[in-house]
């Protein structure tokens, strides 16, 4: 009987654990425009931080281009749902209110005196495309983040 109840007690811990796993990662697609006219695409991972159990984000976007840019995304801790991307190398940053499955705001040069409107909306994506996507973003991330 001992042996039964200790086999059920490993089993629900390991069930246990790999639900946590699956529910610590999400991957997100959003595609929009960038001042009414130039198509974007962004992709955002979201985690959880093993320290602190807050949420961390990883993003990359494209626009006018296929060359994609890596994103050092902040969310702001006292008003739910915004959050600042600044563009690696600080060549522009965003300011964006997430609403539903949406994301608005501006983008802003460093000098800012450009802002530009901001619209992308959350986009469903084939497993192929999943693992493209988390390529890319691990390939990015790389590129910007190694010694």
């Amino acid at each position: 009987m001992k042996k039964v109840i200790f086999f059920i007690a490993i089993c629900f811990s390991f069930s246990n654990q790999l639900t946590a796993q699956s529910q610590a990662s999400a991957s997100n697609l959003y595609k929009g425009t960038v001042d009414g006219k130039t198509p974007v695409t962004f992709y955002i991972k979201t985690q959880e931080n093993q320290c602190t159990a807050d949420l961390d984000y990883i993003a990359i976007y494209r626009y006018k281009s296929n060359k994609w840019i890596y994103l050092n995304v902040t969310q702001n801790r006292k008003v739910e749902n915004e959050f600042i991307m600044v563009e690696h190398g600080f060549s522009g940053a965003l300011m964006l209110k997430k609403v539903g499955n949406t994301f608005s705001g501006l983008w802003i040069s460093p000098d800012t005196k450009k802002q530009l409107k901001i619209e992308v909306k959350e986009t469903s994506m084939t497993k192929k495309e999943i693992e493209s996507y988390e390529q890319t973003l691990e390939r990015v991330s790389f590129e910007n983040n190694d010694c």
